[in-house]
């Protein structure tokens, strides 16, 4: 009985809620449509029917788009399209046709457009004409490559090292403008050592020899004559003699004047130790027409008679040996040897 009792109040604590004993579940009589009869499309119940139809989400709301800063369509003043057309208009302007530069020395197109006017503002303080300036260019058009800080010590080195005078400074570069753009370090200064060792005392005046490397050009020229017969003696002071014989092709110069010395004029070596400057003549156009004109009237020069009177003292000194009796043998125009 208290069991009962405690059931009962169990049930209607009043926090506690239960669901009325009627239930509201649908009645046994429905109003739905018979299986066996068809369907009533105008009944007032209607079910959804099942559908393979994706059902159509809710679209969400828009993102707004993001606003991005339209490119400017000319380039930025420093862009390389910019310092390209500066660079061509800069060299147009000193009269340097920058295509042909190209063609010349690729890497300008490269090259900072600041360190060219330094260049061209150092060389050009030398008083240099605008044509001078442009043949120079073309000569060695490394040179607009090459900052004014490494071309400074070039200067510097020429007047103080090399004893150039500062008044011919000018012509010195404009005659050899590859010294610009030689080390001095590694180039210029080991090859004058290697000249003054020679016993040119003089360097000054051969400065268009300083840019030749001692290795690949001025030794294998003296060891040529020493192949040829020579003693390094010898070949030594023919060179100091005519130091520009140094500048001369072995091949182009040295093996075909020697032949034609040899074998078309038949004379001795002996007679190049007095006069290397020889080589310094068109072999075409001075050597081989003279020595013609002295074989077609028996007569025979000296090299330097030969070679270095001008036209009409040749051909003078040829008209009174023909015209006047024959000269002693030791005459320097006696045609016997």
């Amino acid at each position: 009985m208290q069991d009962s009792h405690t059931l009962c109040s169990t049930f209607s604590h009043p926090k506690l809620h239960f669901p009325s004993a009627r239930h509201d579940f649908p009645s046994a009589h429905h109003d739905f449509p018979s299986l066996s009869r068809p369907r009533n499309l105008n009944s007032h119940v209607h079910f959804p029917s099942l559908s393979t139809k994706t059902i159509t989400p809710i679209p969400s709301p828009p993102i707004p788009p993001k606003i991005t800063q339209t490119p400017s369509i000319s380039p930025p003043p420093n862009s390389p399209h910019s310092e390209f057309q500066e660079k061509m208009l800069y060299l147009d302007s000193i009269g340097v046709d920058f295509f042909s530069l190209i063609n010349d020395h690729p890497p300008i197109v490269s090259a900072s457009l600041n360190d060219i006017k330094s260049t061209v503002d150092l060389i050009t303080s030398l008083d240099f004409a605008a044509a001078e300036f442009r043949r120079i260019v073309s000569m060695c058009p490394e040179i607009l490559t090459s900052r004014a800080s490494d071309i400074l010590p070039v200067f510097t080195f020429l007047l103080r090292e090399a004893k150039v005078n500062g008044s011919d400074l000018k012509r010195v570069i404009s005659r050899r403008p590859r010294l610009l753009v030689s080390a001095v370090k590694t180039r210029l200064r080991p090859t004058l050592y290697f000249l003054q060792s020679m016993g040119i005392a003089e360097v000054n005046k051969h400065t268009y020899l300083l840019s030749c490397s001692v290795e690949d050009k001025l030794i294998p020229r003296l060891q040529y004559f020493q192949k040829i017969g020579f003693s390094k003696r010898e070949a030594t002071a023919m060179f100091r003699r005519f130091p520009q014989l140094f500048n001369y092709s072995v091949k182009d110069n040295y093996e075909r004047k020697l032949n034609y010395f040899v074998v078309g004029m038949g004379r001795d070596l002996k007679e190049l130790k007095e006069f290397p400057q020889y080589f310094s003549f068109s072999l075409e156009n001075r050597i081989k027409p003279r020595h013609q004109a002295c074989v077609d009237k028996g007569v025979c020069f000296p090299l330097n008679v030969l070679l270095k009177t001008s036209e009409a003292q040749f051909h003078r000194r040829l008209d009174v040996c023909c015209n006047s009796s024959m000269p002693l043998t030791k005459s320097p125009l006696s045609p016997i040897k």
